[in-house]
């Protein structure tokens, strides 16, 4: 299958959240249900680096690495009698206005250019992941501060459940929805030790998120990532 897409993501933080699943249900695309883990649904507050980027093999000049902040919840949909493991996008945040185009154009996703900014600081037993962007004039912030010494995930985990899924599935409207694969191995990842999370989720993701500004994730969790590909079959259900 051809690839699409080629990046590498890399030290992707989660900040994860136990939401009503009625403040989902209306975000669903047809053909999926809520993926839902130990009795709860979850949204993820994402970020990390995109780097190296290419299409179809080409690199794209000048905007091939950069900050992305996402808002994601999961989904599954049975096929082939197997689950097939997905997420939905609510909002992907980059700071090229070109990139959020053609995202939008080719896949239906819900992306919006703002300024971003990254720091790393990392040695040889500690790291400092920090990810920033601004909306109305204000800097939000997802901050960690973690061990260098990664560890596998364990089957079943709480980490398996949030960094394993597979698929993106795109609501176009009722009746539609878009779904692709993104391929990569499984991560390793890191404890961490500390957190800052100062995000507007009123501004950035409507006013059926706004309470999560005022209440601490359920858990926050950093991934190394990988090569990635996102392939360019796309399937409408």
């Amino acid at each position: 299958m051809t690839n699409f897409l080629t990046a590498e993501w890399r030290k992707l933080i989660m900040a994860n959240y136990a939401v009503a699943p009625n403040i989902l249900t209306p975000l669903l695309p047809k053909g999926t249900k809520l993926d839902i883990f130990e009795g709860k649904a979850y949204v993820s507050l994402v970020g990390f680096m995109f780097l190296n980027s290419r299409i179809f093999g080409v690199p794209i000049p000048f905007m091939g690495s950069f900050e992305e902040v996402n808002l994601r919840f999961y989904v599954k949909r049975w096929v082939d009698n197997e689950w097939r493991r997905g997420v939905v996008f609510v909002n992907e945040t980059v700071p090229f206005k070109a990139v959020a185009v053609i995202a939008n154009w080719l896949y239906k996703e819900h992306y919006t250019a703002i300024p971003t900014k990254h720091k790393w600081l990392i040695n040889n037993t500690k790291q400092a992941i920090n990810y920033y962007w601004k909306k109305n004039g204000i800097w939000n912030e997802l901050n960690v501060e973690a061990s260098a010494t990664s560890q596998k995930m364990q089957l079943g985990s709480a980490e398996a459940f949030i960094f394993e899924h597979y698929f993106g599935y795109t609501k176009v409207d009722a009746a539609s929805t878009i779904e692709y694969h993104i391929a990569h191995p499984s991560w390793e990842i890191y404890p961490v030790e500390k957190v800052t999370v100062r995000c507007n989720f009123g501004a950035m993701y409507g006013a059926n998120f706004a309470h999560l500004s005022h209440v601490k994730p359920n858990s926050i969790m950093l991934a190394e990532g990988s090569d990635i590909a996102v392939k360019w079959k796309r399937n409408s259900l």
